[in-house]
């Protein structure tokens, strides 16, 4: 629409408006003067792009290139994510033009996922309809159920930070923990029930294809990892090589670590969901990802049943036997996870191979989901 186009239009829209103006604010009424005299355009604002895949991760180390790698960058630079968009939040966006594969780094914690999924989601520059959303992380891995290098394609998050707490000095005996939910009673409460954003199910359909496309892949396997899982002589699946698995994924803001803080996991994922939850593996942004994107969903400016979250294993979750969980933890941190480097490569060796599905067929997939019958 073209703003005013003479000085004469100009006046006898602004006359009435001008008069209250003039004495307090010269300066808009100079200002509309001359924006009507200019008879000007404002300028066309260009189409969205077009995004199929975004590739969401957490971290990085240092450079997103050429230095040592945190969970961007195989991807920034595998996936040439070569054009740079400035972005507000904690880490600029990076995107293949050619491909339609957007990176993004969120930063740690669900407070940061979740803001900035958010953010990105209602940026104008982006046509994010009918987007693929893959969360590719690390994370812990309970040693019952997977080895270190592994890969888990996540069936359900739970958020594990909506909770009551009281101090494990001053638990009641007899309770199990002292984390226990919201609206209970206790960490045994039968009608213990999950609030409003604490359980999130994934597109089932799309998760087991995912898995069955990536199930055989092998993944690498190192003298490192054999050694750190021989520790584990009572996990069988500890001590297998590096696998692809689906599981069950509790996202919480607290680094915990321990036998004790395992049980709970365990527990509270089996609480949350019924007794159908099993927790394979923990991190902390995942329920804030998810509660960002369902509220994106409801405004369709995302499809919440595009989502993937894959986790690898970069630790375990408890120590082995003969260590302590404060002398464990000490020994793990961001940059010295025992399986850091594997579990990145497995991130991105699995991830990928999704990717490049969903680009080789993207006539049918940008409107039909794969495994959909």
């Amino acid at each position: 629409m073209r703003l005013l186009q003479s000085p004469k239009t100009c006046t006898i829209v602004v006359r009435d408006v001008m008069a209250g103006l003039k004495k307090s604010c010269p300066g808009v009424v100079a200002l509309l003067c001359t924006l009507c005299a200019s008879g000007s355009t404002p300028p066309q604002a260009s189409a969205p792009i077009v995004t199929k895949v975004v590739v969401v991760t957490t971290f990085e180390i240092g450079a997103d290139t050429g230095d040592a790698a945190g969970e961007f960058q195989f991807w920034r630079e595998r996936q040439k994510l070569d054009r740079r968009f400035a972005f507000a939040h904690h880490h600029d966006l990076f995107m293949n033009p050619e491909t339609g594969v957007l990176g993004m780094v969120t930063g740690e914690g669900t407070a940061n996922a979740g803001s900035a999924v958010m953010e990105l989601g209602m940026d104008p520059r982006f046509d994010l309809s009918h987007a693929y959303w893959i969360v590719a992380g690390i994370a812990g891995v309970d040693p019952a159920d997977a080895s270190l290098g592994s890969a888990v394609w996540v069936r359900r998050v739970i958020d594990g930070d909506l909770a009551f707490e009281i101090d494990s000095r001053e638990i009641p005996k007899g309770w199990s923990s002292g984390i226990f939910p919201l609206e209970s009673h206790g960490p045994e409460d039968p009608k213990a029930v999950p609030v409003e954003g604490q359980v999130f199910t994934l597109n089932a359909r799309l998760v087991d294809w995912a898995y069955r496309l990536t199930r055989d892949v092998p993944l690498g396997d190192a003298e490192p990892l054999r050694s750190a899982r021989a520790r584990y002589v009572d996990y069988p699946n500890a001590r297998r090589p590096p696998f692809v698995l689906e599981g069950d994924d509790i996202a919480a803001m607290r680094f915990w670590h321990g036998r004790l803080m395992n049980d709970w996991a365990n527990h509270w994922v089996r609480q949350m969901t019924q007794g159908q939850g099993n927790m394979v593996v923990t991190e902390m942004e995942d329920s804030g990802i998810l509660l960002g994107l369902t509220y994106l969903g409801r405004t369709g400016k995302v499809d919440p049943n595009r989502i993937l979250v894959l986790r690898t294993g970069s630790n375990f979750t408890i120590p082995p036997p003969g260590r302590s969980a404060a002398e464990n933890l000490a020994m793990e941190s961001e940059s010295s996870y025992t399986a850091l480097r594997p579990s990145l490569e497995a991130a991105y060796q699995i991830g990928s191979k999704v990717v490049a599905a969903l680009l080789k067929n993207w006539t049918v997939y940008r409107d039909r989901l794969p495994g959909a019958q």
